[in-house]
Order: structure tokens, then sequence, then C-alpha cells
């Protein structure tokens, strides 16, 4: 049977001004896994700076960077030992002002890590707090509980498992959410505050033009650090209410923040890595004068259902259009299973990926895009001799599965490491992706890399998508219908074929359509892009 499509409601975001933010499409490179230039088999910022006109080809408007900083790497670079050099694995200063300076030839930004809720067990200052120096006041230590302080001083438990306390020889305890060499940083002290003022500062006189602030949800912890009183394991990615997660005090520190991104030229951007309990808190870090972003976990983590998928969406425009923000849409990142694979693996996931990015990038507000998603990568099973999430070694916290979302990327060939540089790669990569990489899909109009390089440039091509509106239209059960200014987007969920009154002229779907006398049959688990 035929369905006709009708308006349900319409929502008007709150008036705004202009930022390229609101509606960009941000890459993320996860730099060891990106290019290698010198054949070590590690992604560098010289292959990075090599592949950036993939980016440019792609149409993307920025580059996130993952940590390139010098770290130990017990957790990938994010336990830095020294912010303001660039580890020798990576390349060296010079390697990284060259990459900003090409990116933006190609007109791309470039946005990198910071990570201010810890640092490195190797940072000076910790190495001095170890030794007794002043120091000590900048992270947090503590006596132990029990007759001979042998227990940790609280409950607390680490993201990667076990206590987030760990004893040091003179006795007493330090905390780290993370992993023990990332000891957390104490953000009352206001050392700590004109540290990380000084590194922003560093870096964007060099011409950076924001940082995704990991762990932006974090510095601040309960006054007290009072116990939880009952087990609960903090995940990487959850809705938990814990005191020492997206504490109110963490927003003056983002308010800090905006003030100083405001005072350079070229809109400068904070984006938050911040886990909260609701839209509605989430919402909070992208207030005026807060950050410009913050990552739209409760999409990435939604489930591939249709009312599901709603919901979310619903929330997330609302929650964010009351503060007068934008959306921030991401489906993967170098901490969570790739999509292809969440939604199913093998063909039906690949099937529900595409449809996935059509849905995100038709959504208001900004897309990232992480890397290798746009080659319909799927997760890999890495070996667990191979493995290096520190999350794995720990046994009952996080999954420490990390790593199969992070083995390098193909570029050309037919033999490992596909062009990911002159020798190996840290991570192997399957047979199966010879058939995935850059060069064997350019060009190939039914390739994952041709629809989502088509998806962009219609992005920017069409004046309906981007910031702005959008309003439901009623639809089948399990497709979800919406439409902005001279435009439709429809998903159907459901694995079975429907047949409905075309909205419009296709101009891009996810898998192959047949039309006949304004009569469509949509594909199961496909998505549509129309012109109204």
């Amino acid at each position: 049977m035929t369905q006709e499509l009708a308006p349900t409601r319409a929502g008007q975001p709150a008036p705004h001004p202009a930022g390229w933010w609101r509606d960009a499409v941000i890459y993320q490179v996860y730099v060891r896994s990106f290019a290698d230039s010198d054949g070590d088999g590690i992604g560098d910022l010289q292959g990075a700076r090599a592949r950036l006109p993939h980016l440019a080809e792609l149409g993307v408007d920025a580059v996130w960077l993952t940590p390139f900083y010098r770290s130990p790497q017990a957790d990938g670079g994010y336990d830095v030992a020294d912010y303001r050099a660039v580890d020798p694995l990576f390349g060296d200063l010079a390697d990284a002002d060259s990459l900003v300076r090409e990116a933006h030839r190609l007109g791309l930004r470039v946005i990198v890590d910071i990570v201010p809720n810890h640092t490195s067990d190797q940072h000076t200052w910790f190495q001095a707090a170890l030794a007794g120096g002043d120091e000590r006041d900048r992270y947090h230590f503590r006596p132990g509980r029990g007759t001979n302080g042998e227990l940790p001083p609280n409950d607390w438990e680490s993201v990667f498992g076990g206590p987030a306390w760990t004893r040091t020889a003179a006795g007493d305890w330090y905390l780290h959410l993370f992993a023990s060499q990332q000891p957390d940083l104490n953000w009352e002290h206001p050392a700590v505050h004109t540290e990380f003022e000084s590194i922003l500062r560093f870096w964007l006189d060099l011409g950076i033009d924001g940082f995704r602030i990991d762990v932006a949800h974090g510095m601040i912890k309960a006054a007290g650090m009072p116990d939880i009183g009952q087990r609960e394991q903090a995940k990487m990615i959850g809705a938990q209410v814990l005191p020492f997660f997206d504490q109110d005090g963490v927003h003056e520190i983002h308010r800090s923040w905006r003030r100083l991104l405001d005072s350079y030229d070229g809109e400068r951007i904070g984006v938050a890595e911040a886990w909260a309990p609701s839209a509605e808190r989430l919402a909070l870090y992208v207030r005026p004068d807060e950050l410009h972003q913050a990552f739209n976990f409760q999409f990435l983590t939604c489930a591939w259902d249709a009312a599901a998928m709603r919901r979310v969406i619903d929330e997330s425009l609302a929650a964010t259009t009351s503060v007068g923000a934008t959306t921030t849409w991401v489906l993967s990142n170098h901490d969570v299973v790739r999509h292809t694979t969440r939604y199913g693996d093998g063909e039906r996931g690949l099937r529900r990926a595409r449809a996935a990015a059509l849905l995100t990038l038709a959504l208001p507000g900004s897309a990232y895009v992480y890397q290798g998603e746009e080659l319909g990568l799927p997760e890999v099973d890495v070996p667990d001799s191979l493995r290096q999430d520190p999350a794995f070694f720990r046994g009952d916290g996080q999954e420490g599965l990390r790593d199969g979302c992070r083995v390098p990327l193909p570029w050309s060939g037919d033999s490992a490491p596909y062009g990911f540089g002159p020798g190996g790669s840290w991570l192997p990569q399957p047979e199966s992706w010879k058939s995935l990489s850059v060069a064997a899909q350019r060009g190939n109009p039914d390739s994952t890399l041709e629809l989502y390089r088509s998806a962009i440039a219609l992005r920017r091509q069409l004046p309906g998508l981007g910031d702005g509106a959008l309003e439901w239209l009623v639809g089948p059960e399990g497709v979800l219908v919406f439409a902005r200014p001279g435009f439709v987007c429809t998903l159907n969920t459901l694995e079975r074929e429907l047949t409905l009154s075309a909205p419009g002229r296709p101009v891009l779907s996810s898998t192959a359509l047949e039309i006949h006398e304004g009569v469509v049959r949509l594909p199961g688990e496909s998505c549509v892009w129309w012109a109204a």
C-alpha cells in the first residue's frame, strides 16, 4: 500500500550568530593509524600532511588530530609528558607547523586534542610531586584508609578497571580516573589554570583553529571526594551520575577558555568530549559563553531503531536549541566499536552504516567523520597478543577492545600495509581490506567513499542542509521522514522494502532505488535524500 507523507510539527531554532563550526563536517585523524611517512609502521605528522588532499577531496571543513605530544604512550598519547613538544614517534614541532600550514592552504581548519584532566606520570610536575615537592598540590594525593593506610582513600574506580587510586612508595595514594600512568590534575590549584592557559596560547599562536577537550567533564571532583557507596564502574560513554564527572565547577573552566579563544581572530573553537547523564546536562557545555560543540554520545550509542533514533534526535535538538547552540552528530571514534560492526557486521552492517551516514549528514548541525568510516571499514578482531589498549590488561573495567577501531587505514595496493607507509603497520590489517582501500573505491559510484563525497558535496550545495530547522513528516512505522527547506530525508530502518509516494526528486540514496510514476520502492535499511 502506498503511504502518503504529512507534516506533524515544526521546530524553529533560536536566532544565532554565524559560525563555521555550526554546520561543519570535521574529520577525525587518529594520527598513529592514518599514514606513515618513515616506515616504522606508525602513522606520523608528515604522513598525515601528505594525505591531506584526501580530506580536501572528501569535502570536509576541518581535521581533528589526536594527541601527538611527547608521551610514554601508555594510553595512545593521552598520557602527556610535555604539552608543547611533539613526540619523536610522530615527528617534531616543524612537522606540526607544516601540517597546519598545508591544511590551511587546502582550505581545511585544524583542531588538536588537549588533555587537561590528567598528565603522564612522567610529566615533570608529577615526578617532582613524587619527590615531595610543592607540585604535590597540583594532583590529588591522599592518605589511605585502614589501620596502616593500606586501603584506597575512597571507593572510586578507574574507567579502565580496578581502583582509581595507586599507592606511592611513601605510602600515600594518588588519583587516576584512567590508567595508573595518568594521574589526575587538581584543578582547584591556580598553577594548573595558568599552565593550561599558556599551553592553549602556544598552539593558538602556531595557528591551530581549535581544541577537542579530552574528558571535558572530569576536571572538577565533588568536594570531599565522597564514596559512591556501591560498585559503580565508570564507563567510557555512559549516563551515570558520579562524584568525579560532570560537576558544575567544570563550567567556569570552560568559560575562561572561551574568553581566551574569543581573544584570537579566526573563530577558534572548543569541542567538549563530555559524558553527561542527559541531553540537558550536555547542553550546558555549549551555552553562549562556554564551548562551541559537544559530542552527542547519546546519538552514537542509539540502537538501530526508528523510534529510539527520533527520540534521541528530538531530545538533542531541543537541548541545544534551548541554549542557542547546534548539535554535533557522531557515529564512531577511536574509543568505540566502528558502527559498521555495531549495526550488525557484514553486508547488513555496511548497509545500515551507509544509511546512517546519510541520516547524520542531513540532520541540523555539525557532523564528525572518524577516519575509515568513509571507506565502510568494519571493526577488526585484533589478536590478544597484539592488543595495546591499557584497559585490556585490567580485566574488570572498560572492555579494553579499542584496538579494533584503530587499525591503520588502507590506501592502495593488494597486500598489507595497503599504502599506509613504506614498512608494515603497528596493528594487522585484514586481507579483505584490499577491496576497501581509497584507491579501490575512488571513482566507483557504488562505493562508500563516493557516497560520502557526494553527500558532503550536496550538503554544501543544498541550501536546506547544515544548520537550521527540521520538520518531522508522518511515514510508515519503522521509517523516519523529515523535511528541511527544499529537502526531504527518508530512513527505512526495517529489513523489508516499503512502497510510498516519492516526496520529491531523489538526489542521493544509500542503495539502488526503483521509482515508477511517482511511487518509490524504498529498500530495507536504506536512506534517501530528496529535493522537494
